[in-house]
């Protein structure tokens, strides 16, 4: 992935060395160090300079990224995608039920990662897979790729302050009661397996959703759900500990009679964009397998 950004040098920033610009840009020191690895990769009105450099009002710094290299072990396969958005630094996409993210043991060639790296392939663009906020195999909706390694490092860094906001939604069986609340009960693993969680308020580390009743048809629930924390499993065990599991999820309620795959679907993501900084929000609707469960 070849990237060129500009920047405007402000009065704010004069006087500062690029690499304190960088940082305040929410370049990590990781990111600065890799770029200094990187042929001309740091330009100041078009002339190549050390990163030690100072910084004048009205300057116009050029940041050049070059990623040559592919994510070894990601066979490009040709698979559906549903891409939202895409521009030079992040990539939105509607992930459907059934694609896990990564490659896997049993899923290798079948992934989100797969189906990415065939649609760069297709446009003889090196690809680097490096996916902002996981979705579970079976969890429909929409995930950020970041499509360069400062994009990735800066919203990296956004998700661990929980500004990338993310909204679910879930179908339960019944009436929720109460109808909206905040859940706060840690997680932990349950006993020796890999994948399942618990409730654990001696062992467990903090996870809070916040939950709210959309609406009631057909003896179900539609609920949306916002992460405060983002654990695994976070709103699958949350809402069987409110007593209001989800249909379909087969760790926690088996429950098919409809639908053979958790209820949940991230449906709404926003953020700031890590380059431009512009407020970012999409939405992609329930998915049809979801909205039969409620007109059945």
């Amino acid at each position: 992935m070849d990237r060129t950004i500009n920047y405007q040098i402000t009065e704010e920033a004069d006087g500062l060395r690029i690499e304190q610009f960088l940082r305040h840009q929410g370049y990590s020191y990781q990111n600065i160090t890799q770029l200094k690895k990187m042929p001309e990769s740091i330009l100041k009105n078009g002339i190549w300079e050390y990163m030690r450099s100072l910084l004048a009002t009205g300057d116009i710094l050029t940041v050049h990224i070059q990623e040559n290299e592919s994510s070894p072990n990601i066979p490009p396969v040709e698979l559906p995608l549903s891409i939202i958005y895409e521009d030079e630094d992040i990539l939105v996409v509607n992930k459907p039920a059934g694609m896990p993210i990564h490659p896997s043991l049993n899923n290798y060639e079948n992934s989100l990662a797969n189906g990415l790296m065939w649609y760069y392939t297709q446009q003889g663009k090196p690809f680097i897979f490096r996916c902002t906020n996981r979705l579970d195999r079976d969890t429909s909706g929409l995930t950020v790729i970041a499509k360069h390694l400062i994009s990735s490092s800066i919203l990296s860094s956004m998700g661990a302050r929980h500004e990338i906001k993310r909204e679910y939604l879930a179908i339960v069986r019944g009436s929720v009661t109460p109808p909206s609340g905040t859940i706060d009960a840690p997680l932990a693993r349950t006993g020796s397996s890999m994948i399942e969680r618990k409730v654990d308020f001696k062992h467990g580390e903090r996870a809070v959703t916040h939950y709210k009743v959309v609406e009631e048809k057909n003896g179900h629930s539609l609920v949306s759900l916002i992460l405060e924390t983002g654990r695994t499993h976070q709103i699958r065990v949350h809402m069987q500990y409110l007593g209001f599991p989800l249909v379909g999820d087969y760790l926690y309620n088996p429950d098919m009679e409809y639908i053979h795959r958790q209820a949940l679907h991230s449906w709404k993501l926003s953020f700031i964009h890590p380059i431009t900084k512009e407020p970012m929000e999409f939405t992609a609707e329930l998915p049809k397998d979801m909205k039969n469960i409620l007109i059945h």
